[in-house]
Protein backbone atom coordinates (compact mmCIF):
# COMPACT_ATOMS: atom_id res chain seq x y z
CA UNK A 1 0.00 0.00 0.00
CA UNK A 2 1.28 3.42 -0.42
CA UNK A 3 1.98 5.38 1.87
CA UNK A 4 0.22 9.01 0.40
CA UNK A 5 0.94 10.73 3.90
CA UNK A 6 4.75 10.73 4.04
CA UNK A 7 4.79 13.74 2.44
CA UNK A 8 8.60 14.62 2.91
CA UNK A 9 9.69 11.55 1.92
CA UNK A 10 10.50 9.91 -1.02
CA UNK A 11 7.04 8.05 -2.05
CA UNK A 12 5.33 10.75 -2.91
CA UNK A 13 7.18 11.36 -5.79
CA UNK A 14 5.44 8.89 -8.30
CA UNK A 15 2.12 9.56 -7.14
CA UNK A 16 3.34 13.60 -7.87
CA UNK A 17 4.02 12.42 -11.85
CA UNK A 18 1.17 10.92 -12.31
CA UNK A 19 -0.66 13.73 -11.47
CA UNK A 20 1.90 15.58 -13.49
CA UNK A 21 1.03 14.12 -16.38
CA UNK A 22 -3.07 13.85 -16.30
CA UNK A 23 -2.86 17.26 -15.02
CA UNK A 24 -1.33 18.25 -18.60
CA UNK A 25 -5.11 16.37 -19.80
CA UNK A 26 -7.19 18.84 -18.30
CA UNK A 27 -5.18 22.06 -19.96
CA UNK A 28 -6.25 23.86 -23.39
CA UNK A 29 -4.81 21.97 -26.35
CA UNK A 30 -6.68 23.69 -28.63
CA UNK A 31 -3.55 25.84 -29.94
CA UNK A 32 -0.98 22.37 -30.03
CA UNK A 33 -0.07 21.18 -33.18
CA UNK A 34 0.97 17.64 -33.68
CA UNK A 35 3.93 17.30 -35.90
CA UNK A 36 4.66 14.65 -38.20
CA UNK A 37 8.08 13.32 -38.77
CA UNK A 38 9.53 10.54 -40.65
CA UNK A 39 11.58 8.36 -39.34
CA UNK A 40 12.42 5.77 -41.85
CA UNK A 41 10.53 4.41 -44.86
CA UNK A 42 6.71 4.15 -44.06
CA UNK A 43 7.39 4.87 -40.11
CA UNK A 44 6.70 8.26 -38.31
CA UNK A 45 6.96 9.85 -35.21
CA UNK A 46 4.07 12.32 -34.20
CA UNK A 47 5.46 14.63 -31.65
CA UNK A 48 3.76 16.54 -28.84
CA UNK A 49 2.23 17.03 -25.43
CA UNK A 50 2.27 13.58 -23.64
CA UNK A 51 4.63 10.48 -25.43
CA UNK A 52 5.83 9.87 -28.69
CA UNK A 53 3.49 8.36 -31.00
CA UNK A 54 4.58 5.83 -34.22
CA UNK A 55 2.85 5.62 -36.92
CA UNK A 56 3.38 3.04 -39.53
CA UNK A 57 1.80 4.03 -43.08
CA UNK A 58 0.81 1.07 -45.24
CA UNK A 59 -1.41 0.95 -48.47
CA UNK A 60 -3.13 -1.55 -46.54
CA UNK A 61 -3.97 0.87 -43.43
CA UNK A 62 -1.86 2.46 -40.69
CA UNK A 63 -0.38 0.85 -37.41
CA UNK A 64 -0.29 3.01 -34.32
CA UNK A 65 1.57 3.06 -31.21
CA UNK A 66 0.30 4.96 -28.63
CA UNK A 67 -1.94 7.77 -28.53
CA UNK A 68 -1.43 10.91 -26.22
CA UNK A 69 -4.06 12.72 -24.48
CA UNK A 70 -7.69 12.44 -25.19
CA UNK A 71 -8.44 16.08 -26.06
CA UNK A 72 -5.55 15.81 -28.85
CA UNK A 73 -7.54 13.00 -30.96
CA UNK A 74 -9.09 14.80 -33.70
CA UNK A 75 -5.49 16.41 -34.31
CA UNK A 76 -3.88 13.00 -34.03
CA UNK A 77 -6.11 11.26 -36.54
CA UNK A 78 -5.88 14.54 -39.09
CA UNK A 79 -1.92 14.51 -38.75
CA UNK A 80 -1.95 10.65 -39.49
CA UNK A 81 -4.64 11.32 -42.44
CA UNK A 82 -2.10 14.02 -43.97
CA UNK A 83 0.49 11.42 -44.21
CA UNK A 84 -1.68 8.48 -45.47
CA UNK A 85 -5.31 8.72 -46.21
CA UNK A 86 -5.97 5.39 -45.32
CA UNK A 87 -7.60 3.62 -42.35
CA UNK A 88 -6.79 3.19 -38.94
CA UNK A 89 -5.85 -0.81 -38.49
CA UNK A 90 -4.02 -1.37 -35.18
CA UNK A 91 -3.66 0.44 -32.33
CA UNK A 92 -0.63 -0.25 -29.98
CA UNK A 93 -0.13 0.96 -25.97
CA UNK A 94 3.23 0.60 -24.60
CA UNK A 95 2.21 1.23 -21.15
CA UNK A 96 -0.86 2.51 -19.25
CA UNK A 97 0.53 5.85 -18.47
CA UNK A 98 -2.52 8.25 -19.41
CA UNK A 99 -0.27 10.46 -21.97
CA UNK A 100 -0.41 6.95 -23.74
CA UNK A 101 -3.33 5.59 -23.76
CA UNK A 102 -5.31 9.22 -23.26
CA UNK A 103 -7.08 8.56 -26.60
CA UNK A 104 -7.87 4.93 -26.71
CA UNK A 105 -11.71 5.56 -26.65
CA UNK A 106 -11.63 7.49 -29.60
CA UNK A 107 -9.33 4.75 -31.79
CA UNK A 108 -10.51 1.78 -30.56
CA UNK A 109 -13.72 2.49 -32.52
CA UNK A 110 -11.68 2.39 -35.60
CA UNK A 111 -9.39 -0.44 -34.55
CA UNK A 112 -8.58 -3.18 -32.00
CA UNK A 113 -6.23 -1.95 -29.06
CA UNK A 114 -3.16 -4.71 -28.37
CA UNK A 115 -1.08 -4.25 -25.03
CA UNK A 116 0.62 -6.46 -22.53
CA UNK A 117 -1.97 -8.10 -20.00
CA UNK A 118 -1.17 -5.62 -17.64
CA UNK A 119 -1.68 -2.53 -19.29
CA UNK A 120 -5.18 -3.60 -19.65
CA UNK A 121 -5.44 -4.50 -16.16
CA UNK A 122 -3.83 -0.72 -15.02
CA UNK A 123 -6.00 1.45 -17.42
CA UNK A 124 -9.00 -0.28 -15.90
CA UNK A 125 -7.62 0.11 -12.11
CA UNK A 126 -5.40 2.57 -11.59
CA UNK A 127 -7.05 4.87 -14.89
CA UNK A 128 -10.21 4.10 -13.62
CA UNK A 129 -11.22 3.77 -17.69
CA UNK A 130 -13.59 0.80 -18.95
CA UNK A 131 -15.33 -0.11 -21.93
CA UNK A 132 -13.42 1.27 -25.28
CA UNK A 133 -10.83 2.49 -22.91
CA UNK A 134 -9.31 -0.91 -22.72
CA UNK A 135 -6.86 -3.05 -24.67
CA UNK A 136 -8.77 -5.78 -26.34
CA UNK A 137 -6.16 -7.78 -27.30
CA UNK A 138 -3.72 -8.97 -24.53
CA UNK A 139 -0.59 -10.95 -23.82
CA UNK A 140 2.33 -12.12 -21.88
CA UNK A 141 5.73 -11.89 -24.06
CA UNK A 142 4.86 -10.72 -27.41
CA UNK A 143 3.14 -11.20 -30.48
CA UNK A 144 3.63 -10.20 -33.79
CA UNK A 145 1.41 -8.32 -37.06
CA UNK A 146 1.77 -8.12 -40.08
CA UNK A 147 0.52 -5.54 -42.75
CA UNK A 148 1.94 -4.77 -45.97
CA UNK A 149 5.24 -6.10 -46.29
CA UNK A 150 5.97 -4.96 -42.18
CA UNK A 151 6.21 -7.26 -39.59
CA UNK A 152 5.76 -5.32 -36.37
CA UNK A 153 7.07 -7.57 -33.27
CA UNK A 154 5.64 -6.20 -29.96
CA UNK A 155 7.96 -8.00 -27.23
CA UNK A 156 7.62 -7.31 -23.19
CA UNK A 157 10.51 -7.53 -21.25
CA UNK A 158 9.49 -7.48 -17.44
CA UNK A 159 9.49 -4.90 -14.87
CA UNK A 160 11.09 -1.52 -16.14
CA UNK A 161 9.26 1.43 -16.36
CA UNK A 162 6.21 -0.50 -14.95
CA UNK A 163 4.96 -3.72 -15.12
CA UNK A 164 3.29 -3.74 -18.71
CA UNK A 165 5.60 -2.26 -21.00
CA UNK A 166 6.19 -2.96 -24.51
CA UNK A 167 8.67 -2.01 -27.20
CA UNK A 168 7.75 -2.21 -30.65
CA UNK A 169 10.01 -2.81 -33.61
CA UNK A 170 9.32 -2.52 -37.24
CA UNK A 171 11.10 -5.22 -38.68
CA UNK A 172 11.62 -4.05 -42.45
CA UNK A 173 12.17 -0.50 -41.31
CA UNK A 174 14.56 -1.15 -38.90
CA UNK A 175 12.94 0.99 -36.28
CA UNK A 176 12.00 0.25 -32.84
CA UNK A 177 9.60 2.15 -30.83
CA UNK A 178 10.67 2.01 -26.91
CA UNK A 179 7.55 3.63 -24.96
CA UNK A 180 8.94 4.94 -21.44
CA UNK A 181 11.61 2.61 -21.65
CA UNK A 182 13.57 5.43 -23.20
CA UNK A 183 13.86 9.26 -22.32
CA UNK A 184 16.41 10.61 -24.76
CA UNK A 185 18.79 13.10 -22.98
CA UNK A 186 16.33 12.89 -19.97
CA UNK A 187 16.30 11.57 -17.04
CA UNK A 188 13.27 8.38 -16.78
CA UNK A 189 10.23 8.06 -14.89
CA UNK A 190 10.31 5.17 -13.47
CA UNK A 191 6.61 3.82 -12.19
CA UNK A 192 7.72 2.14 -8.71
CA UNK A 193 3.95 2.16 -7.56
CA UNK A 194 3.03 0.07 -10.72
CA UNK A 195 5.57 -2.48 -11.18
CA UNK A 196 8.35 -0.43 -12.22
CA UNK A 197 12.08 -1.14 -10.97
CA UNK A 198 15.36 1.15 -11.69
CA UNK A 199 17.40 -2.35 -11.97
CA UNK A 200 15.17 -4.08 -14.16
CA UNK A 201 14.61 -1.01 -16.31
CA UNK A 202 18.55 -1.08 -16.44
CA UNK A 203 18.85 -4.58 -17.16
CA UNK A 204 16.21 -4.50 -19.83
CA UNK A 205 17.37 -1.69 -21.69
CA UNK A 206 20.84 -2.64 -21.99
CA UNK A 207 19.66 -6.13 -23.06
CA UNK A 208 17.67 -4.22 -25.72
CA UNK A 209 20.51 -2.22 -26.95
CA UNK A 210 22.57 -5.26 -27.33
CA UNK A 211 19.54 -7.02 -29.59
CA UNK A 212 19.26 -4.06 -31.97
CA UNK A 213 21.38 -4.04 -35.39
CA UNK A 214 23.47 -0.96 -35.11
CA UNK A 215 21.89 1.09 -37.69
CA UNK A 216 18.53 1.09 -36.27
CA UNK A 217 16.59 4.18 -35.65
CA UNK A 218 14.60 4.84 -32.05
CA UNK A 219 11.60 6.76 -31.61
CA UNK A 220 11.36 7.00 -27.58
CA UNK A 221 8.85 7.60 -24.95
CA UNK A 222 9.67 11.06 -24.72
CA UNK A 223 12.37 13.27 -26.99
CA UNK A 224 13.63 12.94 -30.29
CA UNK A 225 14.60 10.25 -32.56
CA UNK A 226 17.85 8.76 -31.76
CA UNK A 227 19.89 5.72 -32.72
CA UNK A 228 22.16 3.06 -30.79
CA UNK A 229 24.18 5.99 -29.55
CA UNK A 230 21.53 7.64 -27.89
CA UNK A 231 20.65 4.71 -26.34
CA UNK A 232 23.97 3.78 -24.95
CA UNK A 233 24.31 7.14 -23.42
CA UNK A 234 21.19 7.23 -22.30
CA UNK A 235 22.23 3.34 -20.72
CA UNK A 236 26.10 5.10 -19.78
CA UNK A 237 24.05 7.16 -17.39
CA UNK A 238 21.84 5.11 -15.73
CA UNK A 239 25.11 2.90 -14.83
CA UNK A 240 26.47 6.25 -13.32
CA UNK A 241 23.32 7.27 -11.61
CA UNK A 242 22.68 3.55 -10.43
CA UNK A 243 26.65 3.11 -9.28
CA UNK A 244 26.46 6.65 -7.41
CA UNK A 245 23.87 6.45 -5.28
CA UNK A 246 24.58 2.38 -4.15
CA UNK A 247 27.55 3.72 -2.85
CA UNK A 248 26.07 6.56 -1.19
CA UNK A 249 24.16 4.10 0.40
CA UNK A 250 26.12 1.86 1.37
CA UNK A 251 28.29 4.56 2.94
CA UNK A 252 25.62 5.28 5.09
CA UNK A 253 24.56 8.47 3.57
CA UNK A 254 21.09 10.48 4.12
CA UNK A 255 19.09 11.24 1.62
CA UNK A 256 19.60 14.55 1.77
CA UNK A 257 23.35 13.90 1.90
CA UNK A 258 22.61 12.31 -1.56
CA UNK A 259 20.35 14.63 -2.42
CA UNK A 260 22.82 17.57 -1.47
CA UNK A 261 25.92 16.50 -3.66
CA UNK A 262 23.88 15.64 -6.40
CA UNK A 263 23.99 13.12 -10.12
CA UNK A 264 27.56 14.85 -11.42
CA UNK A 265 27.95 17.67 -12.99
CA UNK A 266 28.22 15.07 -16.30
CA UNK A 267 24.41 14.50 -16.15
CA UNK A 268 22.70 17.82 -15.01
CA UNK A 269 21.66 18.76 -18.09
CA UNK A 270 18.91 15.71 -17.93
CA UNK A 271 16.98 17.46 -15.47
CA UNK A 272 13.22 18.35 -17.43
CA UNK A 273 10.03 19.27 -15.94
CA UNK A 274 8.62 16.34 -14.74
CA UNK A 275 11.96 14.51 -13.61
CA UNK A 276 14.30 16.69 -12.64
CA UNK A 277 17.50 15.57 -10.76
CA UNK A 278 16.11 15.68 -7.29
CA UNK A 279 13.07 13.77 -8.43
CA UNK A 280 15.63 11.32 -10.15
CA UNK A 281 17.63 10.81 -7.28
CA UNK A 282 14.43 10.34 -5.18
CA UNK A 283 13.87 7.33 -7.24
CA UNK A 284 16.87 6.07 -7.07
CA UNK A 285 17.26 5.77 -3.14
CA UNK A 286 13.45 4.76 -2.95
CA UNK A 287 14.31 1.44 -5.01
CA UNK A 288 17.91 0.88 -4.31
CA UNK A 289 17.81 1.19 -0.68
Amino acid sequence: MINIFNIRGIWIVPILICISFYSLAARDFSKVEIKAKQVRSDVYMLSGPGGNIGVLATNEGLVMVDDKFAPLAEKIEATMKQIKNVPLKYVINTHYHGDHTGSNAHFAEQAPIFAHHNVRKRVMEDNGKSGADLPVVTYEQGVKIYIGNEEVELIHKGQGHTDGDSIVFFKQANVIHMGDLMFQGRFPYIDLNAGGSVMGYLKHVKQIHASLPKDVLIIPGHGDITDTKGLSDFIDMMEHSVSRVNAALKAGKSEEQILKEGIGEAYKSWSWNFITEEKWLKTLISDLK
